[in-house]
């Protein structure tokens, strides 16, 4: 895909948006379900069930996906395919390009043990490492727009509203 063939895909998205910006607003959803046998959860993915469970460091045996790993892979895949789209967009010359993530817990705090410890990550950082020959200016542009326009990078950077309910059924 070219810029121009991502400019005709976008360009009646975004002028309906800009018309109509109630089209815009979609619930994206999640679900999954605690399994019976054992400490973990059953996350429906669309393609496939992902079983979520304890981390090593939690007392987990390391056989279920880490939510906290799949976070920081929901990121690498967000942050990979922006990047892609951005880069697209202003035809820069882009090879290739690896994205990382890698993120630091502090698991006395999600098992209790230390109350000044804190439940969740302390810092993330996020990498790309690019096959171009573009000048240093325009990879800083690739970069801040990528950052800018990455979904999960901003959620996780500007911490949306968030709500927890529990009904009996």
């Amino acid at each position: 895909m070219d810029a121009a063939d991502l400019k005709a895909m976008q360009t009646p998205l975004k002028e309906a948006y800009r018309q109509d910006a109630g089209s815009a607003l979609i619930t994206l959803k999640a679900r999954g379900s605690i399994d019976d046998q054992s400490i973990a959860c059953k996350v429906e993915t669309g393609r496939a069930l992902a079983v979520a469970g304890l981390h090593p460091a939690t007392g987990g045996s390391g056989l279920e996906l880490c939510s906290g790993d799949m976070l920081l892979e929901a990121l690498v895949a967000c942050a990979g395919v922006t990047l892609k789209a951005v880069a697209t967009a202003l035809e820069f010359r882009l090879g290739g390009a690896a994205v990382s993530a890698e993120g630091d817990l502090d698991f006395r705090g999600t098992l209790g043990v230390a109350k000044d410890a804190p439940v969740g990550f302390r810092a993330i950082r996020l990498a790309f490492d690019l096959d171009t020959d573009e000048p240093q200016e325009r990879i800083d542009t690739l970069l801040k727009l990528t950052e800018r326009y990455c979904v999960v990078f901003q959620t996780i950077n500007t911490k949306p509203e968030l709500s927890v309910v529990a009904k009996a059924v």
